[in-house]
């Protein structure tokens, strides 16, 4: 055989050979290595974890409330099935989660739901120690905090509406031309949860990366409050002269972001719930002082989130709770942050922000959420006088925490945090200590010394309003 032919031979092989190859990778499907639920009042969010990028495509329906997605190029494991298991009967939107193979290589999820709702559906890539995942967020149609500040505001027009809907007529509805989702009899897992006819699909097709919008809704259901709304929002009883001062307490990190993990495995996002509960609870026992949390369990909140709950609250303080990590276990001491406009004060300031600005991105945001009150926050003209507050905070908050566990810095730092990025309410960050450090982690866990870390940012908090009394503040605009 001519070399030249001989060549061409062994080319072809080796060309059919990677062909082969490549075909039988692309053949292969995604593989799901996790499933979670994280079930809170103001939301429920279900994650999937996969080893590839997923596609997906989201449909709503009704009569009764369902969403469905359809996750594409999957194979249908014991993993993904046990997301059925993990729905907790005291979740305030899910009744249960059916999972069945659609058709080939289309797992199908139907979530049923105990009222009306707003899904938003979302991807995220790899972070932190997650892989690709898959993000479904069940929203209520109506926020039941803006709900509550709605009754607050407005009571003598709530009990109208409130009469009204006890003295109406009952009106029957024609029933929804929805198509209903019917589990098959015979077992069949192609045929498990097949749809009678194809209803408008609300979110996204394959587009890896793209959120989709949550789905338009248009009656105002009763849901469930959080432990933020279950606050008597009207005033305690007042000292004469004084108004009551509200402070927003922020735990850092929850549900899919754990924070920093401590040397025998303390998650952050625990230690600094229990921490802001306590100093909660130290908050509403002071005269003319109450305190409300960014959060009362394990579940996420965006960044921006938890400035605007503070803001739409008036809060006049906000107090974000966080416990240190660092790769040199030997690192210790209590820190306090404020905002800087103009960059770190220092090195491990900016590491540090750094690291909890990227909390977004484990805890899962979505990227098409625009987010213009933090894009314009350090243009408005209160920012500078906000910070001067929120370094006045800190200085008597660290020299009180100075009192009951070394300082990591005698002074208080400032870096970009996103979380510190209120216009109008004095912010300040509290590293309360090092949980990579064992002997802090173990402070941090011990309740003797989580209530003398409280006691002492209360009286730091009493110090700065003895100085700078809470008056009526203009708040910059919301919108």
């Amino acid at each position: 055989m001519p070399i030249t032919q001989y060549c061409f031979s062994k080319l072809l092989s080796i060309t059919i050979l990677l062909s082969c190859l490549l075909l039988t990778a692309t053949a292969q499907a995604n593989t799901v290595t996790a499933v979670r639920i994280w079930p809170a009042d103001i939301y429920t969010r279900i994650t999937i974890e996969a080893e590839k990028p997923i596609l997906y495509k989201m449909t709503t329906l009704k009569d009764p409330e369902r969403v469905v997605v359809d996750v594409e190029d999957i194979d249908l494991n014991v993993v993904i099935k046990a997301l059925s298991e993990k729905v907790s009967e005291s979740d305030p939107y899910i009744s249960k989660i059916r999972v069945a193979n659609f058709k080939p290589k289309v797992v199908r999820l139907v979530v049923d739901l105990k009222s009306e709702v707003k899904p938003a559906i979302f991807t995220l890539p790899p972070a932190g120690d997650y892989k690709h995942r898959l993000v479904l967020d069940i929203y209520p149609t109506k926020d039941s905090l803006m709900a509550m500040l709605d009754e607050r505001d407005n009571p003598d027009q709530i009990a109208d509406v409130s009469a009204t809907n006890k003295t109406a007529q009952v009106v029957t509805l024609p029933p929804s031309t929805d198509a209903p989702v019917t589990i098959a009899s015979d077992g069949n897992s192609a045929n498990a949860l097949k749809i009678d006819e194809n209803p408008n699909v609300t979110g996204n097709i394959g587009n890896v990366g793209e959120a989709a919008q949550p789905a338009s809704q248009t009656s105002a259901t009763a849901v469930p409050q959080s432990d933020i709304t279950k606050e008597k929002l009207e005033n305690k009883p007042l000292t004469k002269g004084l108004r009551q001062i509200t402070i927003a307490i922020d735990p850092g990190h929850g549900g899919e972001d754990p924070g920093a993990i401590g040397a025998t495995g303390s998650r952050e996002k625990e230690i600094t719930l229990l921490i802001a509960k306590k100093l909660k609870a130290k908050i509403d026992e002071e005269p003319n002082m109450r305190a409300v949390l960014t959060r009362d369990g394990d579940y996420f909140i965006p960044l921006h989130m938890r400035v605007l709950k503070a803001r739409k609250l008036q809060a006049d303080l906000f107090i974000s709770i966080h416990a240190d990590a660092f790769t040199n276990p030997a690192a210790h001491g209590s820190s306090v942050f404020a905002l800087s406009e103009k960059g770190a004060t220092s090195a491990s300031a900016r590491y540090l922000a750094n690291k909890e600005n990227q909390s977004d991105l484990i805890g899962g945001v979505s990227l098409n959420v625009k987010d213009p009150l933090l894009a314009r926050t350090l243009l408005d003209l209160s920012q500078t006088a906000t910070i001067n507050d929120s370094l006045k905070l800190g200085k008597v908050v660290l020299g009180n925490i100075g009192e009951i566990n070394k300082l990591h810095k005698n002074h208080v730092e400032q870096a970009g945090f996103a979380v510190l990025k209120s216009p109008d309410i004095p912010s300040i960050l509290v590293e309360t200590a090092f949980i990579s450090n064992p002997e802090e982690e173990r402070k941090l866990n011990d309740g003797a010394y989580q209530d003398k870390l409280v006691m002492s940012i209360l009286t730091g908090i009493k110090k700065y309003f003895s100085t700078n009394p809470a008056l009526a503040r203009t708040k910059v605009a919301l919108d």
